[in-house]
């Protein structure tokens, strides 16, 4: 559906009770003033390291999963890649746009998940590095470690970004290949399912489940506005999650929370099958003008 601006922002509004939003890279390459921080020339930049060969863009028809897997297939020097993304990264600062959209989610007192493994929101938010109690840490995995300006007691309790696919503190965590997205969903799988009196679907304590301290909690608990995302096919991991939280709530339908999806409007070829999916896991897809209505009209006051 469309939806103008001051209608997303009632929208917003409205249910900032029980929202958090995933943020993907969309949200750096909006960047008018300045070159943005795109992920495709980071890994253009990381192929140049490692094979010593420049290419000018990332070829049509591979996925940037595929792309990190070629890139490891060609590193005979053995580069520590995921920590080279982690240096790459280390300047990247924020644009005034990053700034309005950060300020109305910290007035919501809402989560953010991000795709991203920079820590610009953390920096624009004054955030620093906490870890929730009782999950076993390993810089893997550190799904319980977010940035906040305070400590939180839940995932839920309130303004804080957590990292889907790793982040660059800790740059083992960074997930960029195939492999790495397959232990994402193993590791997942263990915590939704491997116990019946702990898993997702334990109808006794449902609030205390295994994966009650990690960021899996806002996915399931939380609605779920979502910008700056790509979700195409090869985004196996979070589309999963999509259709495994819609299972659950064809389970406990009484615990079911909204979802939409912001995305200017688009006559490319796969537009028409993820507004299929996206619908099909309960995301209302909510199309705009352009960029602009994506991250700018809708956070100015």
């Amino acid at each position: 559906m469309y939806m103008a601006e001051n209608a997303i922002r009632t929208l917003l509004n409205k249910e900032k009770k029980h929202i958090a939003f995933i943020i993907g890279n969309g949200v750096h390459r909006y960047n008018p003033k300045r070159k943005s921080l795109s992920w495709d020339d980071l890994l253009l930049k990381l192929w140049l390291n490692t094979t010593g060969h420049r290419l000018t863009k990332r070829p049509e028809g591979i996925s940037t999963t595929e792309f990190y897997d070629l890139l490891e297939l060609r590193n005979t020097e053995k580069i520590q890649i995921q920590k080279e993304v982690s240096e790459l990264m280390r300047d990247w600062t924020a644009a005034e746009h990053h700034r309005r959209i950060i300020d109305v989610i910290q007035r919501f007192n809402a989560p953010i998940l991000t795709t991203n493994y920079d820590h610009v929101l953390a920096e624009i938010s004054k955030s620093s590095l906490h870890r929730l109690e009782g999950d076993h840490f390993t810089d893997f995995y550190p799904w319980s470690s977010y940035h906040s300006p305070n400590p939180l007691t839940s995932p839920t309790s309130g303004f804080g970004i957590w990292y889907i696919n790793g982040l660059r503190q800790y740059h083992r965590s960074i997930r960029l290949g195939l492999t790495h997205y397959m232990g994402s969903v193993e590791r997942a799988r263990t915590m939704l399912f491997k116990n019946k009196s702990t898993g997702l679907y334990s109808t006794e304590q449902p609030e205390q489940w295994q994966g009650h301290q990690t960021w899996l909690d806002i996915i399931f608990n939380r609605s779920l506005f979502i910008f700056g995302l790509g979700l195409e096919e090869n985004e196996t991991f979070l589309r999963w999650l999509l259709i495994e939280r819609k299972k659950y709530y064809n389970r406990f339908p009484e615990r079911k929370r909204k979802g939409w999806y912001l995305t200017p409007k688009s006559d490319q070829p796969g537009f028409e099958g993820k507004k299929f999916f996206l619908q099909s896991v309960g995301i209302e897809v909510i199309e705009v003008q352009d960029f602009d209505d994506v991250y700018l009209h809708p956070w100015s006051s």
